[in-house]
Parts: structure tokens; C-alpha cells; sequence
């Protein structure tokens, strides 16, 4: 049930004094090695030796994607390059790429927290891991695979992509794990089922999927296709990468590995750090990671914590499920709308696809918003009167969750755009 029962169950007393003495630790090495860090405490008069309690890392600046940006490639190390041995960075589709950089230490405990994440998942050492996510800078593929090494387990290495291959890969070596996006992973249900493969030809237990946000009901379609019980599982590239947090059994929240990552929700328009069950911004700081440290790293992503002890016997603080990213919300006619509260509201009406594109535009002085969802193979075939009424149902679902009125049309089974990656949900073309 456990990797490490005494990390993972550790009382309220003894965890705070380890996560102070790492604070403490990590404030100092970045003060001393990173430059940037350095100006920011001397900017406002900070000294290491000012970090007294858990509470005075609210006296610390924010780190910002900005700040990483402008360090690139390695302004933020805090060792000498000659200890750095693997690099990994993000797509950089919105600017330079923010870049992480470990040491062999920190490998070490990328593994460890992969590794916690796998066990509280229900894996055993003779399981064998299909790890499904991209190979290469992206931080998904190499994480996993660190993790499955620290535990012992077999991991096949196929990455993303050639579908039919995945198919035969679960069916030829029967593995227990899938690793994935959830786009992916419903990807995969769907192409089972289209390729007339029986569950009972799979061996799968075990999802894991992360990377990009989905909703409860987008869960159920991928147990239901796949036969599998699934965790999601969170990081980023600016702090580790995947194994930040993750799902237990429960599925009750993502327990943050909080004895090498110190958690705070704050308001994103202040910055006020708010308490436990309040929704906001999360912001982490790594209390381990010696290559790259960072420092109450904004991470955009909305979510509230949970300090009270799990079901499973963890008494990791919990993260609930990300409803939203903060510089993600798109704002329509005057309301706050997230991608994450359409699939809820579509994946609710029978018949309809959790494939969807949100198509947001501004001909005149007005918003307007097409739904693109994909219909069922069945009733894509029916008449047209009954995808109209298919069409006015989700309409009416939309309207319900979010308040926006939206045209609803429904395209042909698979006709919309794949993803092995993030899933590309929006396409904004106002001139804002």
C-alpha cells in the first residue's frame, strides 16, 4: 500500500519541522548560488536567516514562467554544470521554453515521488508499466520511466503515438499500467472498441494520466473503454515534472509528496495566501531539488488543499482536481468560462463525444462561440432530426453549467483533431 510509509503517514509535528529545516536549506543554497534569487532578497532587504518559520516564506518574492523565460537556458542553477546530468524543458509554444535541470540526487527523488505515486496506485514490482507519454524534453516520459526503475518495475519505454502498436503492445506483453494522457488514454478505449478487441484480450488495472485537465466524466469513459481504475497525476516542468502529486485508491484528491514540495493556495489577482478548502492559485517550492530550486513558483493552475488525513491512511496534503488555470480562462460575452466546464456539460447528453473544440471568435463587436463535439458513430448516422435535438441538449447543458448561450454543431465520428500530447481544446481568434 506504501513505498514510504514513514514519509507518506508522517504526523502534522514532524512534518512541518523537516519541510522548515529543507525551507530553510534550499533558501539559503538559492541565496548564495543563483543570482537571480540573490538581487530579489537584497531588493527588499531579505536575508536567509529571516526564514524562521513556515509562515516567513510568505516574505519571499514570487517566481513567475516570466522569470524562467528570461533565465534561459541555465541562468538558475544553483551547482556547478559539471553536477547537472540530465536537462528536460518545456514546448515553448508561447515564448522560450522554461528549462529544469537535476542533479543525480535529484533524479533520485523524481524517482522516489513517481515511485510513491505507482504504489498508491495499486502497483506491484511485477506489474509492467506501458509508458505511454512522450520521450524527450517533455518531462512526462522520462518520469515515469525513473519511477518505474526506482521501483523495480518493468517499463516499456513506447512513448506516444502508433495507436495500433499500443493495442498490440497491451495484448502482447498483457501489461497492468498505462501511462497517459487522458486524451490519449480515451483515445486508445475508443480504438479498442473500434478494432473489436475484447477487455478480456487486455490485462490493464491501472491508468495514470496528467498532463492536461479532465473532468470526472471524462474518467468514467476511459475506465468504462479500457477496464481500468484511473489516477490522475500532476507536476510541471519549472518544479520536477509528473509525481508532484497523485491520486490514491480514494480518488479523493491528488496527495502532494509535501515533505519535498511546500504547497500555499493564494488569491491570483493579491497574491493573499488563503487557507485550507479556499479556492486559487497554487504556488510550490521545492524543498529537496539542489540543481534548479525554485521558490514559490507560480503555477497558475486553480485548486484548493486539503490538510485532513485520507481514507488510504496518508497524511499528505491534498490537492482537489484542477478546475482551471488561471491565465486560461476565457472570458465570453462578459462571463468566466473554463474549457473543463464545457466537457462536463457535454459528456452529461448521451451521444455526445468527449472530443470537443471550443472556436471563440469576434466577427463584429460581439463574441461568438461554436462547439464543436463529435457525435456517436450511431446516431451520426440516424436522421437529421435527431442530431438536432442531440445538438439543442447539449446546447441546453452548456447553458446550464456555464450560463453562456453557445451554436452547438456535431461533427462526424473522429473528425476532429487527435492529440498524443496535451490535447489542443480552444482555438481563440478574437483580436484581444
Amino acid at each position: 500500500m506504501f513505498w514510504d510509509e514513514k514519509a507518506e503517514c508522517m504526523n502534522k509535528e514532524d512534518k512541518e519541522k523537516i519541510q522548515l529545516e529543507r525551507l530553510q536549506k534550499t533558501v539559503q543554497l538559492a541565496y548564495e548560488n543563483v543570482e537571480f534569487y540573490k538581487k530579489r532578497f537584497d531588493e527588499i532587504g531579505l536575508k536567509p536567516e529571516d526564514i524562521k518559520t513556515l509562515k516567513d516564506i510568505e516574505k519571499i518574492p514570487f517566481t513567475t514562467k516570466s522569470d524562467l523565460r528570461q533565465a534561459y537556458p541555465l541562468g538558475l542553477l544553483a551547482v556547478p554544470r559539471d553536477e547537472i546530468v540530465e536537462i528536460h524543458a518545456s514546448s515553448g509554444t508561447t515564448g522560450k521554453p522554461t528549462v529544469t535541470a537535476y542533479t543525480q540526487n535529484d533524479l533520485e527523488i523524481w524517482g522516489e515521488c513517481i515511485a510513491r505515486g505507482l504504489k498508491m496506485a495499486g502497483a506491484e514490482k511485477d506489474y509492467i508499466i506501458q509508458n505511454a507519454y512522450g520521450y524527450g524534453l517533455f518531462t512526462g516520459g522520462f518520469g515515469i520511466h525513473h519511477g518505474g526503475n526506482k521501483m523495480g518495475a518493468i517499463t516499456i519505454p513506447i512513448s506516444a503515438g502508433n495507436t495500433q502498436r499500443q493495442l498490440d503492445t497491451m495484448i502482447d506483453f498483457q501489461s497492468e499500467i498505462l501511462t497517459c494522457t487522458p486524451s490519449y488514454a480515451m483515445y486508445l478505449g475508443e480504438s479498442r472498441q473500434k478494432a473489436g478487441i475484447p477487455l478480456e484480450d487486455i490485462n490493464l488495472k491501472i491508468g495514470i494520466h496528467g498532463a492536461e485537465m479532465w473532468t470526472n466524466e471524462m474518467r468514467k469513459r476511459i475506465e468504462e473503454s479500457l477496464g481500468i481504475k484511473t489516477h490522475n497525476i500532476y507536476g510541471l516542468t519549472e518544479v520536477m515534472g509528473p509525481g508532484v502529486a497523485q491520486e490514491c485508491d480514494e480518488q479523493n484528491g491528488m496527495h502532494i509528496q509535501d515533505d519535498h514540495f511546500y504547497p500555499e493556495i493564494i488569491n491570483p489577482d493579491t497574491g493573499e495566501t488563503l487557507d485550507y478548502g479556499e479556492s486559487g492559485e497554487l504556488v510550490l517550492t521545492s524543498l529537496t531539488k539542489t540543481g534548479m530550486p525554485i521558490l514559490r513558483f507560480r503555477t497558475k493552475d486553480l485548486t484548493s488543499l486539503n490538510a485532513d488525513k485520507c481514507e488510504c491512511g496518508r497524511t499528505t496534503i491534498r490537492m482537489t482536481r484542477i478546475t482551471g488555470r488561471s491565465d486560461d480562462m476565457l472570458k465570453i460575452k462578459g462571463v468566466m468560462v473554463f474549457p473543463s466546464q464545457i466537457e462536463k456539460a457535454l459528456l452529461k447528453i448521451e451521444g455526445a463525444s468527449p472530443n470537443y473544440l471550443i472556436h471563440v471568435t469576434r466577427p463584429d463587436i460581439l463574441d461568438e462561440v461554436e462547439v464543436k463535439v463529435e457525435a456517436s458513430k450511431e446516431l451520426f448516422s440516424d436522421e437529421i432530426r435527431a442530431m438536432e435535438k442531440l445538438e439543442k441538449q447539449i446546447q441546453a447543458s452548456i447553458r446550464s453549467e456555464t450560463g453562456l448561450r453557445v451554436d452547438v454543431t456535431l461533427c462526424e465520428p473522429e473528425s476532429l483533431p487527435r492529440s498524443e500530447g496535451k490535447a489542443i481544446r480552444v482555438i481563440d481568434e478574437r483580436n484581444l
